[in-house]
């Protein structure tokens, strides 16, 4: 059968490289449709139970994506009349950012007074050119004193301020965030030029969104440049062919291209995890085309003619390259079991891209090497050699080898359980982001970006009045400012203590909160009728005064800490406020409890991967006892490759609980070639086992060496990447191929020459 599919690939050969073309043109030309999306969202699946509650919080109160400048005078000091001069300025045009809707800072703060009968509610800072030094300092204290400003709008150090805007994005464009990110970037240039005595830094939610896209972008622009030159140079060395390794090319590009134009028919969205697709399949691709070609020009180079060159290595290649890509593609379709729907894109576009290889490897690369000229100089290679010293070697040694490295992967297993779940999400970014950079320093001078929303509800219209009710509030926010990761807590009640000691005169020993409910309830309907447009209490009570927020802005937390912070705050709530008991939402929730989802899901993704797997070899190679024997140097490869990471790094985030399901259908590739040319010489050619393991190290055993090579150099490519998630899958993915490749060629023929008989 391969050999007449073969024949008519060669007949042929103009139309199928002329319907090839057509079909890339086609398809490809889907790619126009591509997006990136800029919503740290899309990390989690419509059915994310911390996103649900985030949203239903995010409904209640106003939104919280926000923009956060801060302002960091050279000389050190905030309140000078210059620098508050630049917060005012900047304050204000701070309104002016598209789809803001509130803008906070030390100026425009709303200070409250008495004044007779009177309570006053204006801006802290009006006029800050014409203040005095005294007027300064009295202002200085007044900000120090205000839990809702100090560690959130105002260092302790009087060091640093910010400016904060919140925005509210419509959610009709792609190009909202890009807008927001470029107006306020462009606003920072005019303030820096105008106050050069005063550094600016940028972070927030908004910026955390931007920087998504921009790393994608990045990584698109270097590093798939840079996995091709690789290639490239990898090719020319293992090849020695210019005609093969422009076919390869040829193969690679027309992959990307028709896996990304049919993304782009389907509308998938291109995030930094499915942006490094291109990547992926780039590396793959190249696998199915180096066994064809190494074969084919092993043919030639024994004096054979070119389409016998081509029938035989069809007739020997196509059925373990249908194998590989199938549990290739298996391997990554696994990744729809992710949680978090960027990996769900990653495995879809990348297991096309494997797809449309395995069309491409059999129908174009043979119709393509048929047709144009080709030269190839006879004569034995030193690596053809070199495989077959390896092959006696192995053979000599295979005792020794069996327990040796059996030895050496269960002690590596073993190491497994010293990896932790544990992530830092702003470090998904290096420090080449600028939005990394800025947060890192405005976390060590101001204020962090991490933060969790707590809704306590009194469950009675108005209830938030209620004296018990201000009293709970109260002692969860005591509570919470002495934990250690705690940097702020905004709270309500520090605005109602706040007001009762106005309206009693500003007498410092009236700062408590209101005796009764409807006093309270009168003090706040006063405050709000005062207070401007855009700075009402929106952000802190909902509509019916029923429930409000309580908002902490904790350090830069690993995922481990904040669980435990989280549980810590649920244990408080149980045994003080069980009435109150709520859970916290906020994206940093969210992406703590991603990882531990991610893990749960990929490990059923990855058992029905390898059982489906499983399968296919058992059918494939019509042998139980070899297709259970697989399984060893299937699963060994991903099980030492964490067992080292355990010993050198011992911490798995978000992107590193994909890489065992990605990486079985990647490393079984080695196995399943190297297992068909051992039974290919087992039962057409009646050899013993021995003899078929030196068989199958002449035959594919260079091959092997090259692909793993490409494949490694390749996800070693992503290892470069700004984004932590495609970088540390990377490293850790080209460790596993890498490991594959020890084991396929010292492992696994001592298995077969164990379990095997003699006869065939």
């Amino acid at each position: 059968m391969a050999e007449r599919f073969a024949l008519f690939v060669i007949r042929w050969r103009f139309l199928i490289v002329a319907l090839m073309l057509l079909l890339v043109v086609g398809i490809g030309s889907g790619a126009r449709f591509l997006y990136f999306t800029n919503d740290y969202r899309v990390f989690f699946g419509a059915d994310n139970p911390q996103l649900a509650a985030f949203e239903n919080l995010q409904d209640t109160y106003t939104k919280n994506d926000n923009v956060l400048i801060m302002l960091l005078p050279k000389d050190g000091h905030v309140f000078t009349a210059d620098t508050l001069r630049a917060v005012k300025e900047l304050t204000d045009r701070a309104w002016t950012i598209p789809y803001s809707i509130r803008v906070d800072s030390i100026t425009n703060f709303q200070h409250t007074y008495a004044q007779g009968d009177e309570l006053i509610v204006q801006d802290l800072v009006i006029a800050p050119e014409k203040l005095q030094a005294a007027v300064l300092q009295q202002k200085r204290h007044i900000a120090l004193s205000e839990p809702l400003l100090r560690d959130r709008l105002i260092s302790s150090g009087v060091h640093a301020t910010a400016v904060n805007t919140i925005v509210e994005l419509p959610g009709k464009s792609v190009e909202e965030v890009p807008e927001i990110a470029h107006y306020v970037r462009e606003l920072v240039r005019q303030m820096e030029r105008k106050y050069p005595q005063i550094e600016f830094y940028l972070t927030g939610m908004i910026m955390l969104n931007n920087a998504f896209p921009e790393a994608s972008q990045g990584d698109m622009t270097t590093l798939v440049p840079v996995a091709f030159i690789a290639i490239i140079i990898g090719l020319l060395i293992f090849l020695r062919n210019l005609v093969a390794t422009l076919a390869t090319l040829l193969v690679i590009i027309f992959s990307i291209v028709l896996a990304m134009g049919t993304s782009g028919w389907l509308g998938i969205a291109l995030t930094p995890p499915s942006a490094s697709a291109p990547t992926l399949i780039l590396t793959l691709a190249v696998a199915d085309c180096v066994h064809f070609l190494t074969t084919f020009l092993l043919g030639m180079r024994k004096g054979h003619a070119k389409e016998a060159a081509i029938v035989e290595s069809l007739r020997i290649n196509l059925h373990p390259i249908f194998l590989t890509s199938l549990t290739t593609i298996i391997g990554f379709l696994s990744l729809n079991f992710s949680d978090s729907p960027p990996f769900n894109d990653l495995g879809n576009i990348t297991a096309m891209g494997v797809g449309y290889a395995f069309v491409l490897s059999i129908l174009f690369l043979p119709a393509f090497m048929a047709m144009v000229p080709l030269r190839v100089q006879p004569g034995r290679g030193h690596a053809l050699r070199l495989m077959e010293g390896l092959a006696e070697w192995v053979i000599r040694w295979r005792r020794s080898l069996l327990r040796g490295l059996g030895f050496m992967t269960l002690v590596f297993v073993s190491l497994v359980p010293l990896n932790e779940l544990n992530d830092v999400f702003v470090e998904y970014f290096d420090e080449s982001i600028e939005f990394r950079r800025h947060t890192d320093f405005i976390a060590d001078n101001l204020t962090g970006i991490y933060f969790v929303d707590y809704s306590m509800d009194s469950k009675d219209s108005g209830g938030i009045s209620e004296p018990a009710f201000l009293r709970n509030i109260q002692g969860f926010t005591q509570w919470l400012r002495d934990q250690p990761e705690v940097l702020h807590v905004n709270v309500i009640t520090d605005t109602f203590k706040r007001l009762n000691k106005n309206m009693h005169g500003d007498d410092p020993a009236r700062y408590a909160l209101p005796e009764k409910r409807d006093l309270a309830a009168q003090y706040l309907l006063l405050y709000e009728m005062s207070l401007p447009y855009g700075l009402d209490l929106n952000n802190q009570i909902n509509v019916d005064k029923s429930a409000t927020r309580i908002s902490v802005t904790l350090e830069t937390l690993s995922t481990r800490r904040i669980l435990q912070l989280e549980q810590r705050v649920e244990q408080w709530l149980k045994d003080n406020t069980p009435e109150l008991l709520t859970a916290g939402s906020s994206p940093t929730i969210m992406f703590s409890h991603i990882g531990q989802r991610n893990i749960r899901s990929m490990l059923w993704g990855t058992s029905i991967a390898l059982i489906l797997i499983s399968l296919v070899l058992i059918f494939a190679l019509r042998s139980l006892k070899l297709g259970f024997l697989s399984l060893i140097p299937n699963l060994a490869p991903a099980a030492v490759a964490f067992g080292i990471w355990g010993l050198l790094v011992g911490k798995i985030g978000l992107s590193l609980s994909i890489v065992a399901g990605m990486t079985i259908g990647i490393v079984v590739d080695d196995t399943v070639h190297f297992l068909s040319k051992y039974l290919r010489a087992r039962r057409e050619q009646g050899l013993g086992p021995e003899d078929a393991v030196r068989y199958a190290f002449s035959t594919v055993g260079i091959a092997l060496a090259v692909t793993t090579a490409v494949l490694v150099a390749g996800f070693l490519v992503l290892a470069f990447s700004a984004f932590e998630l495609n970088s540390g899958m990377g490293l850790l993915t080209a460790i596993t191929i890498a490991i594959a490749l020890f084991i396929d060629y010292l492992l696994l023929p001592p298995l077969l020459m164990a379990f095997e008989r003699d006869s065939p």
